[in-house]
């Protein structure tokens, strides 16, 4: 009855095009369900009738004043396109999640319609269903009123406010709208299928972290005093909704930290079937913090060394490759390839604040193995401990350390690609533009994955968004900017820091200007198992007889994909599925101890990972315990209006060093070839168009492309959803026309 488009590139201007065209008809068509609800349970008296009933009339009352918010905005939302081909800006994006939030409401209302006269009918709890459904759309319409407010800020076209905006309008905006209903029982409705799951997932482990992380005492005490609250967690998804909310807009910057690490941490790999695929090469490498002088054109150039708040340290990269390549640093060449052609230099995301190489492997291997050259990861110092500019130092240094000795990373640097997503894409960009103002040549092109190209606390539709969004909320968001644009007081006067974060499985290079003649030297180096990461599938004996390649093919991934749910339909329940949840969670009655038992398994896991990162974070700032200051009983902070303080209230300087799309014409024209790759439900989205259309103004070669139903960061599931799977071959394609030549071995 629907037609929706889903993971697919928005230049499928057709396809836009329907969905468009139908949103009107597909309103007409939840009117028509509801309002035959709304006749059926006028007459029902009881207590969860009269609020089906309520609830229906309420969303006919919003669909009436959705329908000329819309219309408005789809009358004049091809002005903020890149060009007619590529359409996708924050606009086009809410009126698409306008569609997917009626969609979603018209199956719940069609459902009751169906099953109403069942015996079964469970009335109750679809009451709260289609409540929650209600609230949706009530949401979604102060969101469009606001998105005009928006539109009449800007001029030409421009997705951001042409003059400055007070902070505060957006904070009394974000307070104004009920933002618990994207997190309970709707969480998840505007993202594809094969990631709804997930969704729910992480915005439950958000619940039951924030429960362990701000507890007092050891760890039985942790178990005992937050067991109950963590299972009404896992059957009440207002009470994660709640949760997810307060704790966004209340934390601070370390519990975002600490939640985004758990990518790093044991717990992921309880996940089934975490495919990873197999490289050669996986290995740290430390750049000893020492002069660094680039010739270029006969004149030497010295790179600066990154000493800005937190003093001279080492910089840890990753070398990830395929294959082993000859010149590789302690690699055996009887088993070595000729040097690439071509070398990849990466920049992790996580919002500058959290986040590694190492937690961006799941789609970095997978890029290693289809692009065929070397990937030098590198992971930069995060704040708040290193604020701006201390992590486009490090990049910039190891960019040029790699520039100058791309042949110990098995590459004859013919030809070097920069590729990042969200920060770290941020970072290559503004490390091209400070290696352009230092003489020293930027890379031969550049890929950008959902980058923030303005960091500043900056209106735009698009950037309203993060109040939906289970990755990213608002709070989420606005807090990683302050973190690395402005710096902490407090942090600054902590001048000693031990960023030391290679682990006991981990072994690395420290590798000095008096390390390379003797490095280059080596013969035959005997290949040591302990040069490379234990985490994963490594294969540590390829060689080219037996070497064969083995890609990910569209049914790998489904196959994890459909494993992957099964997985988490044991732990996020959807309230609303008749048959699942007494499969899935037995009453009270039937099997209580099963149900604790589950639940205890996955808190104990969290306790131990939570202890064992408050420790780790500790050692990484000098021993300096980290935690929030909260009361004991965490009323403060779990049980207040969600409401943004006045930490929100803050203003970043325009630096284009921060803010690339700040640069200077003269400095963008100098850049090299730019691929941007975005999507539609993105908080950067207009990020990235602005770029996009900066750029294309200046007669740059640059690409954008915005893809459908996939969240910010979106790379990072790629082996977990098929959606997110064909993204990141999208990516590896545009990462291809950039190094521009057929086949990188």
């Amino acid at each position: 009855m629907f037609k929706m488009t889903e993971a697919k590139l928005s230049d499928d201007t057709d396809e836009v095009n329907i969905t468009i065209s139908e949103l009107e008809e597909n309103m007409e068509i939840l009117r028509y369900s509801c309002s035959n609800n709304a006749e059926y349970f006028a007459s029902d008296s009881s207590e969860n009738g009269q609020r089906l009933y309520i609830s229906f009339l309420a969303i006919l009352d919003y669909l009436d004043c959705l329908k000329p918010k819309v219309q408005r905005i789809q009358s004049v939302m091809h002005k903020f396109d890149f060009d007619e081909h590529v359409q996708g800006n924050g606009y086009r994006s809410y009126i698409s999640v306008v569609g997917y939030a009626v969609k979603h409401t018209s199956d719940m209302s069609e459902r009751i319609q169906n099953k109403r006269e069942s015996m079964l009918f469970r009335k109750s709890s679809l009451a709260k269903d289609i409540e929650s459904c209600s609230h949706l759309l009530a949401s979604l319409d102060s969101c469009l009123a606001q998105l005009e407010i928006i539109m009449s800020w800007s001029k030409d076209g421009g997705l951001f406010p042409s003059e400055e905006r007070p902070p505060e309008e957006l904070i009394a905006y974000a307070d104004s709208i009920n933002r618990y209903c994207f997190y309970g029982r709707n969480v998840g409705f505007q993202f594809c299928d094969s990631l709804k799951h997930i969704m729910k997932f992480i915005v439950l482990t958000m619940a039951i972290f924030s429960e362990v992380y701000y507890s007092e005492g050891n760890f039985f005490s942790k178990a005992t005093n937050s067991l109950f609250s963590t299972t009404k967690f896992i059957s009440d998804p207002e009470l994660i909704a709640k949760r997810v909310v307060n704790i966004s807009t209340n934390a601070k910057v370390d519990f975002c930290k600490a939640f985004w690490f758990l990518s790093e941490s044991e717990i992921m790999n309880q996940i089934p079937t975490f495919v990873s695929p197999s490289v050669a090469v996986s290995k740290i490498i430390n750049l000893a913090p020492e002069p660094l002088i680039i010739n270029v054109d006969g004149k030497d150039i010295e790179v600066p060394i990154p000493s800005s708040f937190i003093g001279k340290k080492t910089i840890q990269v990753r070398l990830i490759s395929h294959s082993v390549h000859e010149g590789m640093i302690g690699e055996s060449k009887n088993r070595a390839k000729p040097a690439s052609p071509g070398l990849l230099i990466h920049c992790h995301g996580g919002g500058f604040v959290a986040q590694s190489s190492r937690s961006h492997e799941c789609y970095l291997r997978d890029w290693a193995k289809y692009l065929k050259v070397p990937i030098f990861s590198i992971d930069y110092s995060l704040a708040p401990e290193a604020p701006f500019p201390r992590a486009l130092e490090e990049v910039t240094y190891a960019y040029c350390w790699a520039l100058k000795n791309h042949n110990l990373l098995g590459s004859t640097g013919e030809r070097i690609v920069a590729a990042g997503d969200s920060a770290g894409g941020n970072l290559l960009l503004t490390t091209s533009l400070k290696c352009i103002t230092l003489g020293i040549p930027p890379p031969h092109g550049i890929f950008l994955a959902y980058i923030p190209a303005f960091v500043n606390f900056v209106p735009s539709p698009s950037r309203l968004l993060s109040m939906m969004d289970p990755l990213l909320p608002l709070g989420f968001l606005l807090k990683c900017l302050k973190a690395y644009a402005i710096p902490d007081p407090e942090l600054i006067q902590h001048k000693e820091f031990n960023f030391q974060t290679n682990s006991d499985t981990e072994s690395f290079e420290e590798i000095t200007e008096s390390d390379m003649q003797a490095l280059q030297a080596r013969k035959s180096p005997t290949s040591d198992s302990s040069d490379t990461l234990t985490y994963g599938s490594i294969c540590s004996n390829l060689n080219d007889e037996n070497e064969k390649d083995v890609y990910l093919t569209v049914s790998d991934i489904e196959k994890n994909e459909k494993q992957v749910s099964e997985f988490l339909e044991k732990y996020v329940l959807e309230s609303d599925t008749d048959t699942d949840v007494t499969k899935v969670i037995p009453t009270e009655q039937e099997n209580s101890t099963s149900v604790q038992s589950a639940e205890y398994s996955i808190h104990n896991r969290v306790i131990t990972f939570v202890s064992s990162l408050k420790s780790r974070i500790s050692n990484m700032m000098g021993g300096t315990e980290v935690k929030d200051e909260v009361p004991k009983d965490n009323t403060e902070l779990f049980d207040c209006p969600s409401r943004f303080n006045e930490d929100f209230n803050f203003t970043v300087n325009a630096d284009p060093f921060l803010s690339p799309i700040l640069a200077s014409d003269e400095l963008l024209k100098q850049l090299p070839p730019v691929k941007i790759l975005t999507v539609e439900l993105d908080p950067c989205l207009d990020d990235c168009v602005t770029l996009a259309k900066k750029l294309k103004s200046l007669d740059k070669d640059v690409t954008l492309d915005v893809l459908k139903g996939l969240p910010h960061g979106f790379l990072n599931f790629s082996l977990l959803s098929k959606e997110a799977y064909e993204g990141s071959q999208m990516s590896v394609k545009r990462v291809k026309e950039l190094f521009n030549f057929s086949n990188a071995d």
